[in-house]
């Protein structure tokens, strides 16, 4: 195998886990029932309708991430869901510190990892 096609194979490995990721925290928000959670907490944090942008958040996870992991739109939707975590980041995890786990809890390393992944599938993949 030429190295070209280790690194083709390596982009979409990490593209295919990124969005199994992306699609499991949306599912699991829908079989949890926490959607209207997430709409009221984005309410309190003074977004409209934050209902409908739950609602609208946990679709795209769900079919934003069957778009990555078959290499639709990978470059867009890569940036949607960089952006999405950041919105994250910054509404939920920052004030937490770094660490998810171990010396901290609910920080953002796990978040910056996956912006991560993305922003290198996004530009691995963008088409001028």
């Amino acid at each position: 195998m030429a190295f070209g096609d280790n690194r083709n194979t390596a982009l979409i490995t990490v593209r295919v886990a990124v969005a199994a990721l992306m699609f499991v925290h949306g599912a699991a928000r829908i079989s949890n029932g926490t959607v209207d959670d997430l709409g009221t907490f984005l309410g309190s944090q003074g977004l409209p309708l934050g209902f409908y942008i739950a609602w609208a958040i946990t679709l795209f996870e769900l079919v934003g991430s069957v778009l990555l992991a078959i290499g639709f739109y990978t470059w867009i939707v890569s940036l949607m869901f960089a952006a999405e975590l950041t919105a994250g980041i910054a509404m939920v995890h920052w004030k937490s510190g770094w660490f998810v786990v171990g010396a901290g809890n609910n920080g953002m390393e796990y978040s910056v990892l996956l912006i991560a992944c993305l922003l290198a599938t996004s530009l691995a993949n963008y088409r001028k």
